[in-house]
């Protein structure tokens, strides 16, 4: 009789699942997905991208999988991705927020939220950033100033054998802490060694099969599985950051600021009421968020310059000739002299592109009930722009699977920025360095 029972409610309960993981109406196709998985189990969740391209050849540019009982919509190649993210920005902005990343950091900072807090931090972080130099001759100086520390590492190691991404994530890890601190640190210093140590392996976790297994089942997530590490590797870097706010507030002065954080200071002074969306936990937040955006990607963009100029010695060739024909008698080029290195600024451009840092970019959600593409979305739903899709379209790049700077490269020698340039995501919500 028990057995029966037991096995009636298993068979109640799969039914629920099953019936859980149907598709709304008009919803966009996909693969059938299991009860509890979704589809999950039909991804390497090491590296999904070759089997988001295989679905997309099958089912269309706008498909959906289930991640758990969760619907998502993946978003492939660039007509799909202008008409949610750009065409229609402010119904595709919002932000899930029961993530693995939006939890790590305690749902507070930038990169991951949407409304009121997400707006009005936003347009704090972009003028406080251009009066600190965004793009401006002071950041360019913080550049070179970290550049010639670079210089001087690989000079001291000729010869040796070195790893070049702990020297890149110094430089763009200390490049970030002169905005928001107003402090270089040593490549030796334990605090720089420290965070980008637990940075690394926050991202590392953050971009692995871990997290998907966070999503797709709930209940494991007390349990002590890989996925504790990131939280205990983030609660270090968040206690280290907290020491200098600690130490900032100490010689603060109001308006007077020196530094990102002081001026995140002067604005909690100005509101200073208890519901201001500016606290401390929130400025916390905000720093990690900033740090973590900058820092890994820039290194391994970086890394894939490196190699792709090693392994094609005419590029290298090529702009090193245009560099010196442009720079003259200059020691350091500034980046005014970009417009004159058409060349040059292409094959950066192809380096982001063919680095796709950040290939499945930052999930969305919809914000109301919404059409695209002739597929009607409810509110909520989940959506994965797959960035890597349009980075190698065939029909928008000239050499889409090569690293090949005349891609950004016109007939006449002139440097283009192709539509389907998107090495972060588009629209409204594309990272604070874009704008």
């Amino acid at each position: 009789m028990l057995g029966s029972v037991i096995l009636l409610w298993i068979g109640f309960s799969l039914l629920f699942l099953l019936f859980r993981t149907r598709r709304p109406k008009n919803f966009p196709p996909g693969p059938w997905p299991i009860p509890i998985f979704g589809n999950l189990l039909q991804l390497n969740l090491v590296n999904p991208l070759d089997d988001l391209r295989k679905l997309s050849e099958r089912y269309g540019k706008v498909y959906s999988i289930y991640i758990g009982s969760k619907p998502a919509v993946v978003l492939n190649g660039l007509q799909a991705m202008k008409d949610a993210l750009v065409t229609q920005s402010v119904e595709f902005a919002g932000r899930p927020q029961d993530l693995l990343i939006n939890h790590l950091n305690e749902n507070k900072g930038v990169v991951f939220a949407y409304g009121p807090v997400w707006k009005e931090h936003r347009r704090f972080t972009l003028t406080t950033l251009r009066n600190f130099g965004l793009g401006k001759r002071s950041m360019e100086e913080r550049i070179l100033g970290e550049v010639s520390y670079i210089a001087s590492d690989l000079e001291n190691n000729a010869g040796k054998t070195i790893d070049s991404q702990i020297l890149f994530h110094k430089a763009s890890f200390n490049i970030i802490c002169t905005v928001l601190f107003g402090t270089r640190f040593k490549h030796e210093d334990e605090f720089l060694q420290h965070n980008i140590r637990h940075i690394k392996e926050v991202t590392k976790i953050v971009n692995g099969p871990w997290d998907m297994i966070y999503e797709m089942l709930p209940l494991l997530r007390h349990l002590p599985l890989p996925f504790q590490k990131a939280f205990h590797n983030m609660n270090m870097v968040r206690k280290s950051l907290a020491d200098q706010v600690s130490q900032h507030k100490e010689s603060w002065v109001t308006g007077e600021p020196r530094d990102l954080t002081d001026c995140y200071l002067d604005e909690m002074d100005k509101r200073g009421d208890d519901v201001s969306s500016f606290n401390e936990k929130q400025l916390i937040g905000y720093l990690l968020d900033l740090l973590f955006a900058g820092t890994d990607t820039t290194a391994n963009t970086l890394l894939t310059a490196f190699l792709h100029l090693m392994t094609h010695p005419d590029v290298q060739e090529r702009c090193q000739k245009e560099i010196d024909e442009v720079l003259g008698e200059k020691e350091q080029a500034s980046y005014e002299d970009r417009h004159k290195m058409p060349y040059t600024q292409a094959m950066i451009h192809e380096t982001q592109r063919v680095a796709d840092t950040v290939p499945l970019s930052v999930f969305h959600t919809t914000t109301k009930d919404i059409r695209l593409m002739g597929y009607d979305l409810p509110k909520g739903t989940l959506i994965i722009p797959n960035l890597s899709s349009v980075l190698s379209e065939e029909s928008q790049w000239k050499f889409p699977h090569d690293f090949n700077p005349s891609n950004f490269l016109n007939d006449q020698g002139e440097f283009v920025k192709p539509d389907a340039f998107m090495p972060f995501s588009a629209g409204k919500t594309q990272p604070l360095s874009v704008h």
